[in-house]
């Protein structure tokens, strides 16, 4: 790829990097990390929800068609941010 003006090279698109991005953004979410912009964490479980549904749907459409470590990476992120999803949903965690 190309670099642009600021000296930016963007990765190479592969799958784990869109769902570890995905992840990222449901931690985000789910209040666990700072917010990038605004350097505070901030939850919102709606929209964590969303991107959770949105990972397991890529995961029902994709069954069969991702290889070892993809399709592991894909099952530990969905299973990690559903228990903390239910967890915060339940107040258990702050």
């Amino acid at each position: 790829m190309d670099e642009n003006k600021n000296g930016f090279i963007p990765p190479n698109p592969d799958f784990k990097f869109f769902i570890s991005t995905l992840s990222l953004q449901a931690t985000i979410f789910l209040g666990q990390i700072p917010n990038p912009v605004t350097q505070k964490n901030e939850e919102d479980l709606p929209q964590a929800k969303f991107i959770i549904d949105t990972l397991g749907m890529l995961q029902e459409k994709t069954k069969g068609n991702l290889n070892e470590e993809e399709a592991a990476l894909l099952e530990n992120l969905l299973y990690e941010l559903r228990t903390f999803y239910l967890a915060k949903s339940k107040g258990e965690v702050k």
